[in-house]
């Protein structure tokens, strides 16, 4: 089993925020671990019951702000549909996957986590007018 750090970065490379995901298999597809890791995120969030949730896509109903997403305390946050909005994102540039110095481009790439074992996501925003 592997133990990969996820990190969320800007698109400057300036760390947000970062934490271990752990009990990983060693290889996996890079849609199984950003699965993995909104199941992590939206896990943590229902566990706390905040109202600020701080994750990879925007949950449906959701206020954007500027350290996160106001959700509205008490709701609790479907894994799944946040997982399939993460892959879905990503589909449409939303966010860029990188494996130590290189972009993952597609979601199928098996990524080997013991040559990888740090993963970093960077969130773009899309140009206002572009």
């Amino acid at each position: 089993m592997a133990t990969v750090t996820v990190r969320d970065e800007t698109a400057t490379g300036r760390a947000i925020d970062q934490w271990p995901l752990t009990g990983l298999p060693e290889r996996i597809s890079a849609r199984e671990l950003v699965r993995l890791r909104v199941r992590e995120e939206v896990a943590r969030f229902n566990a706390d019951q905040a109202d600020l949730f701080r994750g990879l896509v925007r949950p449906t109903d959701a206020e954007a702000t500027l350290n996160g997403y106001r959700v509205g305390r008490g709701r609790r946050l479907d894994w799944e549909r946040q997982a399939d909005a993460a892959c879905a994102a990503f589909a449409r540039n939303g966010f860029v996957l990188l494996l130590g110095d290189r972009q993952v481009e597609d979601l199928d790439e098996e990524i080997d986590l013991r040559a990888d074992p740090e993963v970093a996501f960077v969130r773009l925003v899309p140009l206002v007018g572009g």
